[in-house]
């Protein structure tokens, strides 16, 4: 499943960098996303498969590590493939490592293979996408005003998902199983990975954006502040992965739902007149508890199921993240593009001049202080909106039932 889903990823990705229009760039995202979603589940289960409780939080630890980077340095490096190359390599840088890696699964993953019969869950599948879909059309319809197309995405959306959860209860091999969200500690973990992927969403998109524009810091500042996300989080996972058997899961997840609503809230205290290292602070803060968060809330929902459904328990997992950084792009982005709409000045802000501010080219532009107090209102209003879901995160994981880590040796390596 692992080499389908890297030459399903790597396939797309040159079919991508080769993209005529919009519409074909959009479908050959689609099949990225399902080779994606072939690797990921699949890469946690099989180290899941390999160690052990008592060892499996440290090597857990080391992939949340990887992605914590790849989050920070995967921007950066696309924006130096823009300026230096032509954008298609974007994508085609994708092909070399993706090779690697399968030449990886290759020579040093032995399994033994269970042959069973299966069956997919198309309907559920469709009915989720279509939901989603909806919603986030409903969201960009709604970034300026209500209109009569946003409601109706929105009824759209939500008759799809009534309808997805009706057809997971009688489906033979549902897309997301009820059966594993009704055990508390998946069900409120995964919560809590939801709203944290939501907030750190904000944090990765919006961050910069303000040191760049309100702060007036340079693109050099704005990443550094950005990357004391990438200093937080491998702290965070490391010391979880080695801390867990000893305070236990839900403490060490407990301690970091609290930290990310606190380095959110730095946030919120950033003014004009605040410095570049007040939003690294905040940064650093969000990151470690995410790596304590992320980590445990893996590891509490792979040992709270058998052998069997680990696959399964696992997946919901990263489709809480994943669905959790979908969503907050999107909720996150209204509330941004509705605060520019309704600035206190009473003029809108443009695409045009918010993109001029990004290139550096703030003073050139009429108005241009104007512009900056406008986007800050509309920027500390998003930061609002990160604490809010920031701080949801505190009671799913209060909510998670004491529970002990068994350490059993994998059924098959």
């Amino acid at each position: 499943m692992i080499l389908i889903g890297i030459m399903l990823f790597l396939a797309a990705s040159v079919l991508a960098g080769f993209a005529w229009s919009m519409p074909s760039m959009i479908a050959f995202r689609l099949l990225q996303g399902i080779g994606a979603g072939a690797v990921q589940p699949v890469a946690m289960t099989v180290v899941a498969d390999l160690f052990p409780g008592n060892q499996r939080g440290k090597v857990q630890g080391y992939l949340a590590s990887v992605w914590a980077l790849s989050a920070v340095v995967g921007p950066l490096l696309g924006s130096l493939i823009i300026h230096n190359l032509p954008w298609a390599w974007v994508f085609w840088i994708n092909v070399p490592v993706g090779l690697l890696a399968a030449l990886g699964f290759v020579l040093f993953l032995n399994e033994e293979k269970r042959t069973r019969a299966v069956s997919i869950d198309v309907l559920g599948a469709s009915l989720f996408a279509t939901s989603i879909a909806a919603l986030m059309i409903a969201l960009t319809e709604m970034e300026t005003t209500v209109s009569s197309s946003a409601s109706v995405a929105l009824v759209v959306s939500i008759a799809a998902i009534v309808a997805f959860i009706r057809q997971e209860r009688r489906a033979e091999a549902p897309m997301v199983a009820p059966d594993l969200w009704l055990k508390r500690p998946i069900a409120f973990a995964n919560v809590a990975v939801f709203f944290a992927s939501m907030s750190i969403m904000g944090l990765t998109t919006f961050l910069p954006m303000y040191v760049q524009t309100v702060l007036n810091g340079s693109p050099l500042v704005a990443g550094f502040a950005l990357t004391m996300l990438l200093l937080g989080w491998p702290c965070g996972a490391t010391i979880a992965s080695r801390q867990f058997a000893r305070f236990g899961l839900r403490n060490i997840m407990i301690t970091g739902s609290v930290c990310i609503p606190a380095g959110t809230g730095l946030l919120v205290l950033l003014t004009p007149s605040s410095s570049a290292i007040l939003a690294g602070a905040g940064s650093l803060m969000m990151g470690f508890g995410m790596g304590l968060l992320n980590i445990s809330a893996l590891v509490l929902t792979q040992d709270s199921v058998s052998w069997s459904e680990r696959g399964s328990a696992t997946a919901s997992n990263v489709f809480s993240r994943n669905l959790g950084s979908t969503l907050g792009a999107a909720v996150l982005g209204a509330v941004l593009t509705y605060g520019l709409a309704h600035s206190t000045n009473g003029q809108p802000i443009t695409p045009e001049q918010l993109r001029s501010l990004l290139n550096g080219a703030g003073a050139v532009v009429t108005d241009g202080e104007a512009i900056r107090l406008a986007l800050q209102d509309a920027l500390h209003s998003t930061f609002v909106a990160m604490l809010v879901i920031a701080v949801l995160i505190v009671p799913a994981c209060l909510l998670i039932p004491r529970t002990q880590l068994t350490l059993e040796m994998p059924q098959e390596t």
